[in-house]
């Protein structure tokens, strides 16, 4: 859990990298930016609102042999221990970004590299370092009074609602290759930021093991659940699989299955399906891990729980209290029409 709400900009320098295959040139800043009060709290949340918007997504710094021989990484273990350098560190981390800007679909652009205070990460008070890059430029009007006349001139300009690229590498579990969060809003040169600059894979943490399971079992229940019962039984079956996990600090596959798998049937199916379909998810040998909080409220966002009828109608489940859907609906088959029906029990229609 990320709070960046009290962080301070503690230096900023702000650089320019072209493409390197289109003989583009760099601009590396002699001098750090002097930010003002009035364009301090505009650039902050240009570069911070991205990150309290999206899902926290962690990855980590990797490297085939040793993180010793990653670059970015090395650059900042230097800026972490010693800050007061961070301009002098900003340019080669620039320097390395332009080295990676060698294919013809990558856009030049502005380069912001910000020495970050006061953020906290998993309720510790932490530095961070961030790395932003704006590319799309708008066009915007200028107007100018002179004496009668107002004119109005065309200039092109960095949309301060729209952040291109940006990494947050927060001073947490350095050895690990720390914790780092990334947005990339253009996906036409997806691999070069993720993989070519920042070379980083997924942070297999609480967050991420709570994620991939519940992904694991949304799959399932649409691939077998579904199949082998109902939508209302696949409905369901998510249902319970994530109130399994909001009310336990503690996931046990075990308890899971018995709590979880209504029919007994679909307990070795549930084994094999895991089995099969494990390296997907990166859960081969995932039977206990502590469980994430975050993950869980945003898996519940994601899940569907209206069954679709083709006859245009719609029924929805209340997750709130799924003891309703057992108790009060009910699927069957008329011969008469040929067609599945639900039947639905209520004492009286409720005012919207």
């Amino acid at each position: 859990m990320i709070n960046l709400f009290n962080a301070n900009i503690a230096s900023l320098s702000i650089h320019r990298v072209g493409n390197k295959s289109r003989n583009e040139s760099l601009l590396l800043s002699a001098q750090p930016y002097k930010l003002d009060d009035e364009l301090t709290p505009l650039i902050k949340e240009f570069f911070l609102k991205p990150f309290r918007e999206k899902e926290e997504n962690y990855y980590q710094f990797t490297h085939d042999t040793d993180l010793e021989f990653h670059s970015l990484y090395q650059l900042v273990n230097q800026l972490f221990d010693q800050p007061d350098q961070a301009h002098e560190l900003s340019r080669k981390i620039t320097q390395h970004l332009y080295d990676q800007s060698n294919h013809p679909h990558i856009k030049s652009g502005e380069v912001y590299v910000a020495y970050l205070e006061n953020l906290q990460i998993d309720n510790e008070k932490v530095e961070a370092i961030g790395i932003f890059k704006s590319e799309l430029k708008q066009d915007f009007l200028q107007f100018s009074e002179k004496e009668s006349q107002l004119d109005a001139v065309l200039q092109q300009g960095v949309n301060l609602n729209k952040l291109d690229k940006g990494a947050l590498i927060f001073n947490s579990k350095k050895e690990e290759g720390y914790k780092i969060l990334t947005i990339d809003s253009n996906r036409y040169d997806a691999r070069y930021w993720l993989e070519s600059f920042l070379e980083v894979d997924a942070f297999e943490d609480d967050n991420f093991f709570t994620k991939k399971y519940l992904k694991f079992c949304q799959d399932f229940a649409k691939d077998v659940v579904l199949p082998a019962e109902d939508k209302k039984q696949e409905v369901m079956f998510m249902n319970r699989a994530v109130n399994h996990f909001a009310k336990n600090d503690t996931f046990e596959e075990s308890n899971f299955m018995n709590e979880v798998i209504d029919n007994p049937d679909l307990i070795p199916e549930f084994r094999h399906y895991k089995t099969e379909k494990a390296p997907k998810y990166s859960i081969e040998d995932l039977t206990t891990f502590p469980i994430a909080n975050t993950a869980v409220t945003a898996a519940r966002k994601k899940i569907k729980n209206t069954i679709m009828l083709d006859t245009n109608i719609q029924i929805k489940l209340d997750f709130i209290n799924p003891e309703s859907a057992d108790r009060f609906v009910e699927k069957g088959w008329d011969e008469e029409r040929q067609m599945y029906y639900y039947l639905v029990y209520f004492n009286k229609e409720q005012k919207s």
